[in-house]
């Protein structure tokens, strides 16, 4: 017979939340860490942004496992995706179909708000007890940080609720805009350690006690607050209808809805020089509507070994040639976040230079308005 003892849930497993912008550098600093022997029992937990995502085939999977939650932005279905993806974490670990790990990252979409990922693990009264919060990494890009934070509130709060701040892109920003970003950050997160990413580790990072809302902005608590009386209000109204779906009821006044995603997929495998073409007139004439542009593709050289491309705003990253796909699918897909842009210009704009007369995507009703919102088949394939 099993003794009272015997059935006390096992320790609290420590989690940490990796957050940061669109384009912050999130996923680069993730794969650096989860090459050091410290993270090998690290489970990670991806939220990729809609139906079609590309960072799960972008994080190396070295000896930890990885799971993904395709839904969306984790701030608008927290209380239902995030909440049944570690009960189902937490019935395969209990049960033994789950190898014991030692930690938890959740890396969060660029677009999240991390206070309702917060306020779920502090107060849903199971993960309370089997998970302990541990410490905010948050990721910020020192070149488009200051103009990120001026329109985006998503990103002041990122930053809010750091214990720990990650600079990117330091090596390439002005002085002044360094030095503004740097006074910035010191203002929102008093308490937090700066770190330039050259000099982050997973000893640095993590292991930093429990997370405690009373050492950050002022800001942070009216945040938890307003998830409280948000989940309250959930409850009520899921009661008064008999019927309780376990999800947050999304307030589409939380986020821009000039904002669109959508993933551009195509067959073409076009030139080095006419894809470089491609990039430079995006980044010069769109630039500051770009919010985020991930992708893979095959170039005509040697589409057998795909090339990565990352950028945000004007500034892209040198593309990273692959040894081979990460997957069965051999396409070109590209994600683009962006603002005040439609979908079939850039679709247009990409067939132009790939030498395609089209590409076969749904019709603009199929765009996502709200991409925090996406509606089935809202991206565009």
């Amino acid at each position: 017979m099993t003794s009272p003892l015997q059935r006390r849930p096992p320790p609290p497993v420590p989690l940490s939340v990796l957050t940061g912008f669109l384009g912050a550098g999130k996923t680069t600093l993730l794969n650096r860490l989860l090459r050091d022997p410290a993270l090998a029992d690290t489970l990670v937990i991806i939220n990729e942004f809609g139906e079609i995502g590309l960072d799960h085939l972008l994080v190396e999977k070295i000896d930890g496992d990885m799971l993904m939650m395709a839904s969306g932005c984790l701030c608008c279905t927290i209380r239902g995706d995030l909440v049944s993806t570690l009960e189902d974490i937490l019935k395969r670990l209990d049960n033994g179909r789950l190898k014991p790990f030692a930690r938890i990252v959740i890396e969060t979409t660029g677009l999240a708000d991390p206070a309702p990922v917060l306020h779920t693990i502090m107060y849903h009264p199971y993960l309370m007890l089997r998970f302990r919060l541990q410490g905010i990494i948050t990721v910020v890009d020192a070149v488009n940080g200051a103009s990120t934070f001026d329109n985006h509130i998503e990103a002041v709060k990122q930053a809010a609720v750091a214990d720990r701040i990650v600079l990117t892109k330091s090596d390439i920003a002005t002085p002044a805009a360094l030095h503004d970003i740097t006074e910035r950050l010191h203002r929102l997160a008093p308490f937090a350690t700066l770190i330039d990413v050259n000099e982050a580790s997973a000893a640095n990072l993590f292991d930093t006690g429990l997370w405690n809302p009373e050492t950050k902005h002022p800001d942070v608590a009216k945040w938890l607050n307003a998830e409280t009386q948000a989940a309250e209000a959930d409850h009520h109204h899921d009661h008064h209808h008999g019927h309780d779906h376990g999800h947050h009821h999304h307030d589409v006044n939380r986020h821009d809805a000039s904002i669109r995603a959508f993933c551009l997929t195509s067959e073409a495998a076009p030139t080095p020089g006419a894809f470089d073409t491609f990039i430079e007139m995006l980044r010069q004439i769109h630039g500051p509507n770009l919010l985020r542009v991930k992708g893979i593709l095959a170039l005509s050289d040697d589409p057998k070994r795909p090339v990565v491309i990352h950028g945000v705003q004007h500034v892209f990253h040198p593309p990273q040639r692959l040894e081979r796909w990460p997957d069965a699918d051999h396409s070109t897909r590209i994600v683009f976040i962006v603002r005040d842009l439609e979908p079939d210009h850039l679709r247009g704009l990409f067939a132009a230079f790939s030498g395609e007369s089209r590409i076969d995507t749904p019709d603009a009703a199929a765009t996502v308005d709200n991409p925090l919102n996406p509606r089935p088949g809202g991206l565009l394939r």
